[in-house]
């Protein structure tokens, strides 16, 4: 069990950290100090205590990423409820679902969200709360909870007749065992699975990251990852708000022009991000530069050669904001070509791997330390990984850990809890991998969309579209099984494919010609017998990997 106590982490970073910035929301440049979080949170204390919230009672929150979001997430766990969080991406069915099965009883969410949203179909939800002010906008007949809301600034005069101070702060006492976080892993009936984090798991992920001093007091960070996942929450405001970090979130959709823009502003020392992001950076701002032919000849010439990278290495510290110490990339694995780019510039990139039943991590390194293919060392003193596999330092077999971060399994779910977990209960990842004798994890792909070949192989799907996503004119692909041969779904890049004047009718031609390079740099059994055109972007999780499942029958 971790010493600390998760709950107590909070109270006595907002009482060190009074009057620093913690919150702000980028779009609105509304800032919250610590002491302005921690009287927000002390205002929706009240609430609870009047409505007779109890431990363990479930409050949802969807919403977009913004201050409120946090503070509400705050608010909940400090007092001693379990938070259920809800990606705003899900659909309203899925929204009812999970605000039913998890038993919740208050609701906080965007207006947008709660506009789309039918109060007939929620009717143990209680009351409904804006996100945007904590406006009581529904209650269930017979409450008196808008009245309280309307009048809650005197009732916090009433409360605290000398003002709210730091001495004030004072949060529930309760062991790192209990829920404090139901984070549910789909919003799909069936597919749902409400995952059980404890104070202990969250404790053992930012104390880690701060006794590595990931984040120190005073540094600032930008959000553009869904705070409703565990690896931004985690990382992009719990560890943040325990250490006395400004947050900035920036709560549009991170495109490069909008993202690189913020990143400019608020000059980060950390960046939190998903592969899809930092692959967008790469090919449509460094790409077209390392294509130019003058590029391309001074990187073979000796010494002008690590002129040429160090520019670039330059010229992305000053659009990331100049102060960054480190990137860490986490969801999927990175793409392995940019992967390259980013380690011969020097760049401050590392790999983190874990997931939700973690909330969320498994194994990191420091950018120093990190080892290009792998996703870091297993978490030290706190997590332990191993492989099922003959030979688990060269045959890939499925990752399987145990240790602090570990949840307890999934809500009201026995049978789905009992398959994840063996019978000495390791935790099932579901990724194929290896392990090196330094305890760093190399991932070779999902155990479920592994391919196996006509003759026995192991094909990895993510291995080959990898390579085909660097070629020419390919937006982002999908390998499938297709009548015993293997099919490359592509979606084009179609801004390159204008700026390249290449007509519509001639795309397939081309995608014919990327078929013919990638077979000649995969292994036989991996050829792609052909390339078919979809067109749309492929549907993805809330950490933007694909959701194979749903193509599988294309």
């Amino acid at each position: 069990m971790i010493k600390e106590n998760f709950i107590k982490i909070y109270e006595k970073s907002f009482k060190e950290n009074w009057d620093l910035p913690a919150l702000t929301n980028y779009s609105k440049n509304e800032t919250y100090a610590y002491s302005d979080v921690a009287l927000e949170v002390a205002k929706i204390h009240l609430l609870f205590k009047e409505c007779q919230i109890r431990k363990g009672d479930k409050i949802a929150l969807v919403g977009k990423d913004t201050a409120q979001w946090c503070i509400t997430y705050m608010a909940a766990v400090t007092y001693g409820a379990i938070i259920v969080p809800i990606l705003q991406d899900f659909n309203p069915n899925d929204i009812h679902h999970i605000i039913n099965h998890s038993e919740s009883v208050f609701l906080f969410a965007s207006n947008r969200i709660w506009d789309s949203l039918e109060e007939e179909k929620i009717q143990n939800i209680r009351a409904v709360f804006s996100l945007s002010d904590f406006r009581c906008v529904h209650q269930r007949d017979g409450e008196y909870i808008q009245k309280f809301v309307n009048h809650i600034d005197e009732k916090m005069a009433e409360r605290y007749p000398n003002g709210f101070t730091k001495d004030d702060v004072r949060y529930v006492t309760q062991g790192n065992d209990k829920i404090v976080l139901l984070n549910y892993t789909s919003g799909t009936t069936g597919f749902s699975k409400g995952v059980m984090i404890t104070g202990n798991n969250l404790a053992g992920n930012v104390t880690f990251a701060r006794d590595r001093e990931i984040l120190v007091k005073g540094d600032e960070e930008l959000c553009f990852l869904p705070l409703a996942h565990t690896y931004s929450c985690a990382f992009n405001f719990l560890l943040p708000l325990a250490v006395g970090v400004h947050v900035t979130l920036l709560g549009k959709v991170p495109s490069p022009k909008i993202l690189l823009k913020a990143l400019e502003e608020v000059k980060p020392n950390l960046i939190l991000s998903v592969p899809l992001i930092l692959e967008k950076i790469y090919k449509k701002t460094i790409l077209p530069q390392l294509n130019k032919r003058s590029v391309k000849i001074a990187l073979n010439i000796p010494y002008v050669g690590d002129r040429v990278y160090a520019k670039f290495q330059e010229k992305l510290m000053i659009a990331f904001g100049g102060r960054l110490r480190e990137i860490i990339i986490g969801g999927a694995p990175l793409n392995g070509e940019v992967e390259d780019f980013l380690r011969k510039i020097n760049f401050p990139l590392t790999v983190g791997y874990g997931m939700t039943e973690c909330g969320p991590l498994i194994s990191y390194d420091k950018p120093a330390d990190f080892i290009a293919g792998s996703c870091g060392q297993v978490l030290k003193d706190i997590m332990q990984v191993r492989i099922d596999s003959s030979d688990p330092y060269n045959i890939a077999g499925e990752i399987q850990v145990s240790g602090e971060n570990v949840m307890l399994g999934y809500y009201k779910n026995k049978e789905a809890t009992q398959e994840i977990f063996t019978e000495d209960n390791w935790l099932r990842t579901g990724d194929l991998g290896t392990i090196d004798h330094d305890n760093r994890i190399y991932i070779r792909g999902r155990s479920k969309s592994m391919i196996l070949g006509a003759s026995g192989q192991n094909i990895y799907p993510e291995e080959i579209e990898a390579k085909l996503n660097n070629l020419p004119f390919v937006m982002e692909s999908l390998v499938i099984e297709k009548g015993q041969k293997l099919v490359a779904l592509v979606y084009p890049d179609y801004d390159s494919l204008d700026d390249a004047g290449v007509v519509h009718d001639d795309i397939q031609a081309v995608m014919d010609e990327n078929r013919k390079e990638l077979n000649k740099i995969v292994a036989p059994f991996e050829s792609i017998s052909a390339i078919q055109l979809y067109p749309t972007e492929f549907e993805k999780t809330p950490k933007k990997s694909i959701k194979r499942y749903l193509y599988n029958n294309y």
